[in-house]
């Protein structure tokens, strides 16, 4: 019996690194897979469906049940085919994982409009698409008196929750993909919906391309050393986050090598209150007690 029999799994941006890990993963657990990935290089250009065939053959291989799907989940319509595909094809859809992304790495005053707009499109717009058309078949199967057992998982990141220099586009996507898991988790339990996010540290092509992390994602040199940058060790909490038995929702959380740990959301913390309208010289002498 494996963790996830009987569902039905969307998984964006499946053709590789962390996706396909996933992939692999949750057919393993006896999940019956929607591989979605465009194919194209970390900065969004190209067009490859090769590689999103090439999960599915693997599973197949291995006994498995998957199909490949190439829609955009960044378009209106595509996420609607995307969610169509896994009803066509495997009968519904219990889960949906928010993978997919890109990056265009730049320091704020050399960013282009363009830079800018490309990936707050695929990260921030690509998790809305699939998760508004996924939300809307839960809701009707929920209003028509089907028990809904359903979950989404969504990647968030730590250069958006903590922040990371030269990737103030990915981060702002990545921090709206948080709040926009809160919020998410807030409207759809009703729904029977769960909905939560991690921040995964791996070893992927986009890891790879971040200045300072090249060097630091390196597998080690010793094999029988374990590999906390392998991106196979983030997929099973997705699976877990994915599973019937899972309460969790609403939540965040950093996954790394053989680390989970629960994010704290924006936390209010010291204050200060004069009952009244306060003056700025006031402020420049009691704000001290928040600055520290």
């Amino acid at each position: 019996m494996g963790a996830l029999d009987g569902r039905v799994a969307i998984i964006t941006g499946a053709g590789r690194g962390i996706g396909r890990e996933h992939s692999l993963l949750f057919a393993q657990e006896g999940a019956k897979v929607v591989v979605n990935d465009l194919g194209g290089a970390i900065d969004g250009s190209g067009d490859d469906r090769t590689p999103a065939q090439q999960v599915v053959d693997e599973i197949k291989a291995a006994g498995g049940e998957a199909v490949a799907n190439s829609d955009n989940v960044a378009d209106w319509e595509g996420g609607r085919r995307l969610i169509d595909a896994a009803v066509e094809a495997f009968g519904d859809v219990n889960v949906l994982i928010n993978n997919a992304g890109i990056l265009r790495d730049r320091m704020l005053v050399s960013m282009e409009e363009a830079e800018w707009d490309a990936v707050i499109h695929v990260h921030l717009k690509g998790h809305f698409v699939p998760t508004h058309w996924a939300a809307n078949h839960w809701r009707e199967q929920s209003k028509a008196g089907k028990e809904v057992d359903a979950a989404i998982v969504n990647t968030s990141s730590t250069s958006g929750l903590i922040g990371n220099p030269g990737q103030a586009n990915y981060g702002a996507a990545k921090a709206g993909i948080a709040a926009f898991t809160v919020i998410a988790a807030q409207e759809l339990q009703r729904y029977g919906v769960r909905v939560n996010a991690i921040a995964p540290a791996a070893r992927t092509r986009m890891t790879e391309a971040t200045p300072g992390l090249s060097d630091v994602v390196k597998a080690p040199s010793d094999a029988a050393k374990f590999d906390v940058w392998d991106p196979a060790n983030i997929s099973p909490l997705v699976a877990y986050l994915a599973s019937e038995s899972c309460p969790a929702t609403g939540k965040v959380f950093l996954v790394q090598g053989g680390k989970v740990q629960l994010f704290q959301p924006w936390t209010l913390t010291e204050m200060i209150d004069k009952n009244d309208r306060w003056t700025v010289s006031e402020l420049q002498s009691e704000m001290k007690q928040l600055l520290g």
